[in-house]
């Protein structure tokens, strides 16, 4: 449990352990605030079994999902060696898992996408000989998974570890593709021990090259440092003109990775905690040139502080980072939720599942699961965004995960509270053991896919190019769709790489398109790309073609 009381009012709050805090908390946050039911809610269902417990999770070139996890004395699948498996590949068609193998312990990584569409895991922990002693120290490990869309052969291939090392050790880091296709990776702890410690603690960000090859250099960054011991897994999102926006715990700002500067700050967002280890959700809204591409983004959830009894947040934060007059939006779900995170659908919602209603992220640390799905609509009046979908019986908690896969339906999986695999829950445990390690595979079917939609999917869907370039240029796309279709979207998606409610990279940008013609059967597009790489950073990209809402199978592309 810890909570710090220093100089600014992010440290400001319920969590406070040192005295009264120093300065005024600010603005209050809005409380709970009722949803209606959404009158097409979508449905859940259990399709099949993870075969590891996922921590992270990102969907692959050739369709399929990786679960990736840490060392545990129990999974579902054992390796050819006789260990049991820390990674699996998923097949959404067969809902079948294969057990991969590596070399380094993952437990909580961070990572991102290479340009040429490999998946890195960055940073990790100590090794668990008396488990497995074939798994070495994952500190500064860099681990690399390539699939492909056309080549069946990489299939089921495990990890690859070359030697390749970040410049400093980092459990809990975060990671963000840069405009050039470099990767900026920042915090993490060095040791894995208190974070109210300093000497534990790295607020620190390195740069990995195109080819995911550290430039061995680890340099301070002060809204990390300023905001210990929240300050692991920060909130990160490239914009448009280059700079990041990073925000952890309560605290937020413009970062300039060429010239390691601090462009603007931005009022401390109002309510609890956000980051790790009461960390919510942080979704970059849909991009488009309607609005010149700026910028929007959601924070929703948080907490007081680490442990079971912590108090959870409703309240959201939306905020125009470029805009000359930037400040937060409030806004709030119908309950407190911690560990919630948030999925961008093609539609251009935004699906919020899993956490909890009462405590942190750690083990054994939280109770009251949220097991509602929620539906947030951006383009809604303020007050009439959030509607609710329907409830899961299975609770969702630490080290869940929700991505959405290329039929345009969202895979939720994980919860893993406990240090290592418990089966059955064991009452009266501290840390408690109500909720353990959790093996299915649930599937979310949006309002878009509900009934008759799933029959008016678009089909035949062929792109000019699957190798596309982020400066403006065009390529065609021809489909067919049912008669009397009125209007269609172009989303260029990027699902990132899962883990802790961060959606680390997460984006997608509603492309321009000319050609389509309303109430015609067959269409021919001509789409415009987006006019830099800061918008679209290089790696691998979904297209889904959605005509009155509804999305065709989506497509993988290549992004340069």
């Amino acid at each position: 449990m810890y909570g710090y009381c220093g100089k600014t009012t992010s440290h400001c709050g319920d969590g406070c352990q040192s005295g009264p805090c120093s300065g005024p908390i600010g603005v209050n946050a809005p409380g709970p605030s009722p949803a209606p039911a959404n009158p097409k809610p979508g449905n859940l269902a259990v399709v099949g079994q993870s075969g590891v417990p996922v921590m992270h999770a990102g969907l692959m070139p050739n369709g399929r999902v990786i679960f990736l996890d840490k060392v545990e004395n129990y999974t579902q699948i054992k390796l050819s060696d006789g260990q049991y498996a820390y990674s699996a590949e998923y097949d959404p068609a067969t809902n079948t898992a294969v057990g991969l193998k590596y070399k380094t312990n993952a437990f909580c990584s961070g990572g991102a996408f290479l340009p040429d569409g490999r998946w890195l895991s960055l940073g990790g922990n100590a090794p668990l000989d008396f488990i497995d002693p074939t798994i070495g120290d994952g500190f500064t490990a860099i681990r690399y998974i390539g699939r492909s869309s056309s080549d069946a052969n990489l299939n089921g291939q495990s990890w690859s570890e070359p030697g390749n090392k970040l410049s400093s050790a980092r459990w809990y880091a975060s990671a963000q593709t840069m405009g050039d296709g470099s990767i900026f990776v920042a915090s993490g702890s060095l040791n894995g021990l208190n974070p109210t410690v300093a000497a534990n603690n790295n607020p620190t960000w390195e740069l990995l090259n195109n080819q995911g090859i550290s430039n061995g250099v680890s340099v301070p960054m002060d809204i990390l440092a300023k905001n210990q011991p929240y300050y692991m897994y920060p909130f990160m999102h490239l914009l448009k003109d280059g700079t990041l926006f990073v925000f952890t715990s309560k605290s937020s700002e413009l970062f300039n990775v060429q010239t390691n500067s601090t462009v603007r700050t931005f009022a401390d967002l109002p309510g609890d905690y956000r980051t790790y280890p009461n960390t919510g959700a942080s979704v970059l809204l849909p991009l488009s040139s309607a609005n010149d591409w700026a910028p929007d983004i959601i924070i929703c959830g948080g907490g007081a502080y680490q442990d079971i009894t912590s108090p959870t947040d409703p309240s959201c934060g939306r905020i125009q980072p470029l805009s000359p007059n930037a400040a937060w939006e409030m806004d709030s779900m119908p309950e407190g939720r911690g560990m919630v995170e948030g999925t961008l659908l093609p539609d251009g919602t935004i699906i919020f599942v899993n956490g909890c209603d009462r405590g942190a992220q750690g083990f054994g640390l939280a109770s009251n699961p949220t097991l509602e799905v929620l539906i947030y609509d951006p383009t809604k009046p303020l007050g009439q965004r959030f509607t609710t979908g329907p409830t899961s019986t299975i609770a969702r908690l630490y080290h869940s995960v929700a991505l959405l896969l290329l039929d345009g339906t969202l895979m939720i999986t994980g919860s893993n509270p406990v240090e290592q695999p418990v089966l059955k829950p064991v009452p009266g445990q501290t840390p408690s053991e109500d909720y353990v390690t959790e093996f299915r595979v649930e599937i979310y079917t949006p309002p878009y896919l509900q009934g008759g939609n799933a029959v008016q999917r678009p089909q035949n869907v062929v792109l000019g190019s699957k190798s596309l370039k982020a400066d403006g240029s065009t390529f065609s796309i021809t489909f067919t769709n049912s008669a009397g279709s009125q209007a269609v979207k172009v989303a260029l998606y990027h699902g990132g790489f899962v883990t802790h409610s961060l959606h680390m990279n997460h984006r997608m940008l509603f492309l321009d398109n000319t050609g389509f013609v309303p109430g015609s059967r067959t269409q021919s597009l001509t789409v415009m790309m987006p006019p830099n790489s800061n918008l679209a950073p290089p790696g691998p990209y979904v297209v889904y073609v959605t005509v009155d809402g509804v999305p065709a199978v989506g497509q993988f592309v290549s992004v340069a």
